[in-house]
């Protein structure tokens, strides 16, 4: 598929060739922080050195005080207190987190994880009853809840109070609960509006750790959970996410909990032979580590089975107990992919077939037969297939359940909102959504849905398009380059891992095909009489005819580093690659 490649804007040159030589640095990284907004040596020595003294005060956040006075109540009172959360990544690890903290100084508390199929994203009339049927007076609700006005109404009528905490926009009504703890809601001026559902979580136990003087190490120990939320529920790695996430990877590369171990040793891990001080295991884990290793297996125990399993693992403490309950859910992954691939291909086969699917601007499709725990995947598989803002309907309960994905700097949730007429739920964000509706309603959404994505969608807006943070020479690239772009990471939304070009390259003579038509690569720039540099390039093995004999070409790539035999050098991740010829015309 073609990409457009698309430059960031350019810097000041003088600014940044002062900044560079006041920071110490080459001047195409200087580029990247002029880009990010960091502008001077302070705001440089905070991005490079994050701090937990950074992170704001979390009674800065509207109805936080409230909250902490009601479980303080709680506890007093010895209440029963029930931690309720969603059962994707973000829900299981945020309850994970609430619950292991609160049960060290309480013991009247337990968990509830809704099921998927029987009860539905978010609070549940099913969770309320075993709340009130079992002697609980306070739910903290996690990763949920602010759009759920009904439901904690019924919650009051039997004598439960509500404290939730939730980052997902509020709907027009606000529900009557005890506390609400979400930044987006209009009259919350805390300063950082991107938190996971975890990290309200984390803010919610940092404030009762100031309230009732406990030192910061007992809550700082719970970053590896949020770490892991903010990367699976794909929020941005800015401000306050990014410290939090910065800390939590430290913990996961050097003391992982038992129950992470135990998820990197089933998807082989390898330890190091001498652990390092800055981590134990061969390569130092990433966010892109969490997302493709760590979260889609706590996924998939809410997706086959149940969402408890991800919590008990996560919150576990015993290593051999750990092992037992994270092979398990490796199991459900297992099950999880099969049932993926089977969905994934279908889905291809039935656009591919069909001329009028093909030719719309939207993806929307529908079986039965899909599983309802693996359409949010399928529909991010397909976006990634044909680029087009994507939503993958399965049977569920006698209504079509669906599960959408966006492309690019398209907002899903509000093309779903403008569809709401036809719907019976639906929440989400920008970038994906849930929904459900009536099966006769299906085909006057779908047309709907088109419609309103055609108006605001041009042809050119689903063409792939690659960000390049700028252009640079190869003979750039070398060890210190690639040290001092480590201390931009974590790497993820609003601060991707940057992507540079380079003009005129050439193939050494070593370029060869792999497996699957991937391209390994040896390139030169011979104009700059640069030394050539090994890179990959995934699924472009189309170009090799061209580039084996000698043609000049331009690429984009990720700067990376390749460890082989105990010998560390370095290596470009190709992302798109244009023959010069074609852009020099």
């Amino acid at each position: 598929m073609k990409k457009r490649w698309k430059y960031l804007p350019e810097t000041d040159p003088v600014i940044t060739r002062q900044f560079a030589g006041e920071l110490n640095i080459d001047e195409p990284l200087t580029k990247l922080l002029l880009q990010r907004g960091i502008n001077n040596f302070e705001k440089a020595k905070a991005f490079f050195r994050p701090s937990i003294s950074h992170l704001h005060d979390p009674f800065l956040m509207a109805d936080m005080d409230k909250a902490i006075d009601r479980i303080q109540q709680a506890i007093a009172n010895q209440e029963k207190i029930l931690v309720y959360g969603d059962y994707d990544v973000d829900g299981t690890s945020a309850v994970a987190l609430v619950f292991a903290f609160f049960s060290q100084i309480y013991h009247q508390m337990d968990f509830y994880i809704p099921d998927r199929y029987s009860e539905g994203y978010g609070i549940s009339t099913k969770g309320i009853d075993f709340a009130a049927e079992n002697g609980f007076r306070l739910i903290i609700a996690l990763d949920c809840g602010i759009k759920s006005v009904e439901k904690v109404r019924y919650a009051r009528e039997k004598q439960i109070d509500f404290i939730i905490c939730d980052h997902h926009l509020p709907g027009a009504e606000i529900p009557e609960a005890y506390a609400i703890l979400d930044p987006k809601k209009p009259n919350c001026n805390y300063p950082y509006k991107e938190l996971s559902g975890c990290g309200i979580g984390f803010k919610l136990i940092q404030a009762f750790a100031q309230r009732a003087n406990i030192p910061s190490p007992e809550i700082e120990k719970y970053l590896d959970l949020v770490a892991i939320s903010i990367a699976s529920d794909i929020v941005d790695i800015t401000g306050e996410n990014r410290i939090l996430a910065y800390f939590g990877l430290k913990l996961i590369n050097t003391r992982p909990r038992p129950g992470i171990e135990a998820i990197l040793e089933v998807s082989r891990v390898e330890k190091a032979e001498i652990p390092s001080t800055t981590t134990i295991y061969r390569r130092e884990l990433t966010i892109s580590d969490l997302v493709f290793m760590i979260g889609p297996r706590i996924n998939a125990a809410g997706r086959i089975e149940s969402g408890r399993s991800s919590v008990d693992l996560l919150k576990c403490e015993d290593r051999e107990e750990s092992k037992v309950i994270a092979q398990q859910i490796n199991n459900n992954n297992i099950e999880r992919k099969n049932l993926d691939a089977f969905a994934t291909q279908q889905a291809i086969d039935m656009i591919r077939s069909d001329e009028e699917l093909m030719r719309r601007k939207t993806t929307v499709v529908y079986s039965p037969d899909w599983h309802k725990g693996v359409i949010g995947i399928v529909a991010s598989r397909l976006t990634e297939s044909f680029f087009k803002p994507t939503i993958v309907f399965t049977l569920s309960n006698g209504l079509y359940t669906g599960s959408a994905r966006s492309v690019k700097d398209f907002d899903i949730y509000e093309a779903v909102d403008a569809c709401s007429e036809y719907l019976e739920h639906f929440g989400g964000h920008k970038f994906a959504a849930g929904l459900s509706l009536k099966p006769e309603n299906y085909a006057s959404f779908r047309e709907k849905f088109e419609k309103f994505v055609t108006d605001k969608l041009g042809d050119t807006e689903l063409i792939p398009e690659i960000d390049i943070d700028g252009e640079i020479d190869l003979k750039i690239i070398t060890q210190r380059f690639i040290k001092h772009l480590k201390l931009f990471a974590p790497f993820g939304p609003g601060n991707m891992s940057p992507t540079f070009s380079t003009r005129r390259v050439k193939d050494s003579g070593t370029s060869r095909l792999v497996k699957n038509n991937h391209l390994k690569l040896d390139v030169f720039q011979p104009d700059k009489s640069s030394y050539p540099i090994s890179g990959i390039a995934f699924q472009q093995g189309h170009f090799y005819e061209e580039i084996s004999k000698g043609e000049l070409f331009d690429i984009c790539y990720h700067v990376e580093e390749n460890e082989w035999q105990g010998k560390v050098t370095p290596q470009i991740n190709v992302k798109d690659i244009r023959l010069s010829r074609e852009t020099e015309e």
